[in-house]
């Protein structure tokens, strides 16, 4: 029975010479450990696709102020949040494209024109003079982007399975950290000539374009990612294609049943994703949760930075940028030191649930947080902003891991693509209703019913409900392994 079974074995275990993906599998079976080395670049990558969106919420209301396109104090959200969505609008025309790119010609492709486009378009966006050419830079930054979607799919695959969802923690823990260190980049380097006239001129290139400065810093950091991930090898299997020969490094697989004639089926019987209803049910969950979080981050700079009379905090950029690198440094405590025994103790999905639940009265104090002042503001605005982030990224770390097991392998980046589209649609739309409903908001101060800012805070609760109601059945299904 024994030399019966061994093999098929072998057949099973066989390795094409030639594809990426064998030689990722061998490497995994040799791996001993935490693959640090793959973390990073899932970590780098992931970093790099959340900065450029944003680094720009601390100074954009600075931006469309001085670019002249707003009538008034009270439209400068209006404009704010279209120039935000403008990002979400071209990366939900190409996620899907993207994504099939990534399963026909491999993950390692995509990554590179994505992280190239960071360079050249975020720096433009920085030169930009009139409003329509930052509307048009974001654009394009968003339609050559397929990152986020294509590193899920890739940190799904270059672990061994007990570290799977450490990776995928590892993504959403960066971006995360992106969420924090984006806003911090763009609050502490915008504007360097006013904040810092000791070493920046008005006469200097970063007096002339005040909000050059973070957007170049981010550029020469996807400038170094581009480097790092000329090395990051392929997990893409090419099996059966004209251009990867056959050559074996295991026994031969021509035998009926074997791995060739498995995958080559497998190739020409891949259901239909829209069929899915595990992975739809998944991406439609983080849709909503999305569009909060992304309404959210628009709201959050605006507000702060927004004037008093209005219900603001009357923050500069600077202080904006100094409430997110704390919350950001306690994000990193609590996703590498609490997040994993709680998720192992209660689940990714019940994580989920409870982030959300805990948002909903959390976000509703922040209008009572602006009738403080002084170091006790600061003090709740920073608590406040921790703790919200943190049940941000732990809400959306379980998804990603239901998303990746409702598909193998052979769908796992057009998944995302559908994911990436879906959410960027939804995302579209955050910024610019963000803008829209902080800028009606602050035009109802003595309204009755959830006066000023009350009424913005509210509507994200409602949308933050609503995901919470769809984590649960009927609705949300999970895959039978």
């Amino acid at each position: 029975m024994e030399e019966n079974a061994s093999p098929l074995l072998e057949r099973e275990k066989a390795y094409h010479q030639n594809c990426p993906g064998c030689r990722m599998d061998r490497l995994k079976e040799e791996q001993q450990g935490v693959p640090y080395k793959y973390l990073s670049y899932i970590w780098i990558v992931s970093l790099c696709s959340v900065l450029p969106t944003t680094s720009l919420f601390p100074f954009l209301y600075f931006m469309i102020r001085d670019l002249h396109i707003a009538k008034t104090e009270e439209d400068i959200g209006f404009y704010a949040g279209f120039v935000g969505s403008s990002f979400m609008v071209g990366r939900a025309l190409t996620s899907v494209f993207w994504g099939v790119v990534a399963d026909r010609y491999g993950r390692k492709p995509v990554i590179l024109i994505g992280t190239f486009s960071v360079v050249v378009f975020n720096a433009l966006f920085g030169l930009s003079t009139s409003f329509w050419m930052a509307l048009c830079m974001r654009f394009l930054l968003g339609f050559f982007n397929g990152l986020l979607g294509t590193i899920r799919a890739y940190a799904s695959e270059v672990c061994r399975e007990e570290y799977r969802a450490l990776a995928l923690s590892v993504a959403s823990t960066s971006r995360g950290i992106g969420l924090v260190i984006g806003p911090a980049i763009g609050g502490f380097f915008a504007q360097p000539a006013k904040n810092y006239p000791n070493v920046f001129s008005e006469g200097s290139i970063f007096g002339r374009f005040p909000y050059f400065l973070p957007c170049l810093i981010i550029s020469v950091y996807a400038v170094g990612v581009l480097i790092s991930c000329w090395w990051l090898p392929e997990t893409l299997h090419m099996h059966g294609r004209r251009h990867v020969p056959s050559d074996r490094l295991g026994p031969s697989s021509d035998e009926p049943g074997g791995k060739d004639n498995f995958i080559e089926h497998e190739e020409q019987r891949k259901p239909n994703l829209l069929r899915n209803w595990p992975l739809m049910s998944t991406i439609i969950v983080y849709c909503v949760f999305s569009l909060q979080e992304m309404a959210y981050s628009e709201i959050f700079s605006l507000w702060a930075v927004s004037d008093k009379k209005y219900g603001g905090l009357s923050f500069s950029s600077q202080e904006v940028g100094e409430v997110l690198v704390i919350s950001g440094l306690g994000l990193l405590f609590f996703q590498l030191i609490l997040y994993p025994p709680i998720e192992r103790i209660l689940g990714p999905l019940m994580v989920t649930r409870l982030s959300a639940a805990i948002s909903i009265p959390l976000l509703s104090s922040y209008p009572y947080i602006a009738m403080l002042s002084g170091l006790m503001l600061h003090l709740v605005i920073n608590c406040a902003a921790l703790l919200r982030n943190s049940l941000s990224v732990s809400l959306i770390t379980g998804l990603f891991i239901l998303q990746n097991n409702a598909v193998p392998q052979s769908q796992r980046g057009a998944a995302n693509g559908v994911s990436m589209t879906a959410m960027s649609v939804f995302k579209a739309f955050g910024p610019a209703g963000g803008g829209s409903l902080f800028s009606w908001a602050q035009k109802r101060q003595t309204a009755n019913f959830f006066p000023g800012d009350q009424m913005v805070f509210f509507i994200l609760n409602v949308i933050m409900f609503i995901g919470l109601l769809l984590t649960f059945k009927p609705f949300l299904a999970q895959r039978r392994q």
